[in-house]
């Protein structure tokens, strides 16, 4: 049986999540591992140039005369 990773739990807890240390370890360890998922998210569904200048050309900043 392998070691749990301490160092690494503490590491995404407390540094990643910037978590409180009581908060840390009142957290389960299923509690840990879906907020560490959660770190990744949305990383990937950034637009990329094509689609924000699609979305700029739909919805064009408007200007207003006062």
């Amino acid at each position: 049986m392998r070691e749990f990773p301490w160092a690494r739990a503490m590491e995404i807890g407390l540094g990643h999540l910037r978590l409180a240390p009581d908060q840390f370890w009142r957290m389960t360890l299923p509690e840990l591992a879906a907020a560490a998922r959660g770190l990744g998210r949305g990383r990937e569904a950034a637009p990329g140039r094509a689609d924000f200048e699609a979305l700029a050309k739909r919805f064009p900043d408007e200007t207003r005369n006062h």
